[in-house]
Order: C-alpha cells, then structure tokens, then sequence
C-alpha cells in the first residue's frame, strides 16, 4: 500500500506573525496551518488544530514573502564605473542605459538566463517570493521578444517595456510607430504588462499615452516609469490611462499628490535609486499622510539601484523616508502585490498563497534595526512566482 502524502502543515511557535487581516494584522505567540499550498487557519500557537506535520519556528518572526514589484533583471554588462563617477559627484542622467542596450544585445540567451537565476536567486535567499521582470534593454524587436521569452521562465510578472529609451540615431516617432506595432505584436505573448519610461530624455505624454493604449488594446496592463528625474507628465499619465502604479514618485506636485489618492494609482517607491544616485528620497510621509498607496520595490538593475534586496530598501525607507517599520514591511508585501494587482500574495490571511518568510529574529522590526544583516533564514518558496 503506498503510504498517504501529506497535506497540510502546522507552522507554530511564532513570536510574530505578520498577516495583514483587517482584524489582527499581526499576532505573537501565533501559527498557522498551510493546506495545498494555502493558508486554512491563523490563530494562537495553544489553539492550532491537528495538522499531518508540524514546522516549529522556534520563536522566530514570520512575514509575507516580499512582492518586488519593479525589476530589470535581464541584461548583460557593468556598470560599476558609472557608480563610482556619480560617487565622485557627476549627476544621473539616463543615457547609462544605452551602455546596457548594447552589451544585452551582443549577449547569448544562455549568459541572459544565468543572470536571471543569479538575481532572481539572490532575491529569494533574502525573503522575495513575487517578482516582477522587465525587458527594456533590447529595442529591437528580437531583443525584445527574448528578454520577455527568457524572464517569463522566472516569474509570470513579466512587463513589455520597449519604450525605455530611445536607441541611438533614431527618430523618436518612428521608434513609437514599432513600439507600438511590430515590437508589441512580438512581445504581447510573453508580457503581462506594458511600462514606459515617460521622463525628460525618454518619452514625453503624448507617446507615453499611445504606448500605453497600444498596448491596453493588446491586452496588456499599464505602468509607467514616472516622475524619477524631475517633475512632469508621468503620473497625471498614470492616472488618466488607469495604470496600477506610477513608480519612482521622486518629484510630485500637489496635483500629482492628489491625482494619486484619488484614482487608487499605487506610488511604486524604489529607495535604492536615491541611494546609488544621490537624488532626494521620495517623500513617503506625504504620501501616506495623503491617502496614496505605497509599493516599496527594489528596481534591481544594472545602472541606478543594483540591489536585490528588499530588506534594504525596507531600512532606507524607515531611515530616510519617514517610513515606519510596520508601514515599509506593508508596502514591500501588501502593497507589491497591490502594484501587481494580486490578491493571493503579499499576506498570510485564509485563503491567501502560503508564500512566506520566516526570519533569524523575534520580530519584523529588525529588518530596519540591524540593517545590511541576512535575517531570512528561509521562504516557503523554492522558486519565484
């Protein structure tokens, strides 16, 4: 007789347990039962029921595996000498973007696809199950359509996002016109969302608006790349195309402010740009204190935030943007899946997908107070999702 396989999993003897239901969004002395890969009950450690088998935490914290809303993980080459050149006080401009373009280009599928695992790999050893994936460093159609082919093998968060920049020698309209046409019919299979860096030196509101209805019309969800470099158009766009998230929110006016709050749009902050290029942090406590939704991601990628981890930017935004612990641990799980607009992730509540992190200490807390320290001891996850 084959012998049953087991089902469901008590995990107790949790000193905190971060849930984000409405009514005890965190619980000490807690557990909670997973069952086919769900969370089934939530409650004290002395009232779990019976499980097939148990997991004891030994009094650790444990939270949501962190949803990284924002990445850019499939590219080739360095840019570790234009980090040093901003260090030594030269200002960011996009252009470092190019340098990628070329090296992704000249790069086989198999150097692409090891750096994906790397990264993607890194992220999960520090707590991020959900990642999104963005291409944007082909422009060409080809390129495009295998960043997209290769990233969709890592997570089904994958974002369309030939509209970086524009590729050298070319023509701004024109490059729209294939964005919009071959370069979208190509990539729309592989994407589950179209994103478009509407920036000073990018693209401007009117091509950012026909990219994002083009690719609307595709199936395709909008977000944008907005307000990072200074003020402009980006998150009026946001809002007006119904995108889930304007990410970067660096410089905001009070229309922007209130455009947020009012049309649900969710602010996608990515602290560790501020950091790697000496811009002023977006001001969180604004936010918040406005009714805007927040999502914290990393924006892992080569140029201007090569970080791959979510704790990081959990501690810059308590430190430097007047975040509180439990309101930057919210946006780096709740708040990603928001961004994402999922709802079977980024929470430990019944009925929500048992991703999550259990950490090297007694509560979430410490992710801001001993920064740069590897506390994830482990995720439920051994892939991305």
């Amino acid at each position: 007789m084959l012998e049953q396989s087991l089902t469901s999993l008590l995990v107790t003897n949790i000193a905190e347990l971060t849930t984000w239901d409405t009514q005890h969004p965190v619980l000490t002395d807690a557990a909670f039962i997973v069952d086919g890969g769900t969370i089934a009950w939530v409650g004290r450690s002395h009232q779990a029921p019976a499980a097939d088998a148990v997991d004891d935490v030994g009094g650790a914290a444990v939270i949501p595996g962190f949803v990284d809303s924002h990445s850019h993980l499939v590219f080739a080459g360095d840019r570790s000498a234009e980090f040093a050149a901003r260090m030594a006080g030269e200002p960011y401009r996009a252009g470092g973007i190019r340098t990628t373009v070329t090296a992704t280009r000249a790069a086989p599928d198999e150097q692409l696809e090891a750096t994906i695992m790397r990264l993607s790999g890194e992220m999960r050893r520090q707590g991020t199950t959900t990642v999104e994936i963005k291409s944007g460093y082909g422009l060409t159609v080809a390129d495009e359509t295998r960043a997209l082919a290769l990233a969709r093998q890592f997570t089904p968060e994958t974002t369309f996002l030939g509209a970086h920049v524009v590729p050298e020698d070319t023509n701004v309209d024109d490059y729209v016109d294939l964005v919009t046409g071959p370069m979208l019919e190509a990539c729309a299979p592989h994407a589950k969302w179209i994103d478009v860096f509407c920036e000073d030196g990018a693209f401007d509101a009117d091509a950012a608006r026909t990219i994002l209805a083009a690719g609307i019309r595709a199936g395709l969800a909008p977000r944008i790349h907005a307000n990072q470099l200074g003020y402009g158009p980006g998150v009026q766009v946001a809002c007006e195309t119904g995108a889930a998230a304007a990410d970067h929110c660096t410089y905001l006016t009070d229309a922007d402010v209130d455009a947020l709050a009012n049309s649900g749009v969710i602010a996608g902050l990515l602290p560790g740009v501020e950091f790697s290029t000496r811009q002023p942090y977006p001001n969180a406590r604004r936010l918040l204190d406005a009714g805007v939704t927040i999502a914290l991601a990393t924006d892992c990628n080569p140029g201007t935030s090569f970080t791959s981890s979510m704790p990081f930017c959990i501690a810059v935004a308590v430190r430097d943007m007047r975040m509180t612990v439990q309101e930057a641990v919210w946006s780096a799980t709740r708040g990603g899946a928001l961004s994402l607009r999922r709802d079977d992730i980024g929470h430990l509540a019944v009925g929500a997908r048992a991703d999550y992190a259990v950490l090297s200490a007694p509560s979430a807390a410490h992710l801001a107070y001993r920064p740069g320290v590897p506390l994830i001891s482990r995720t439920s996850q051994p892939v991305l999702a």
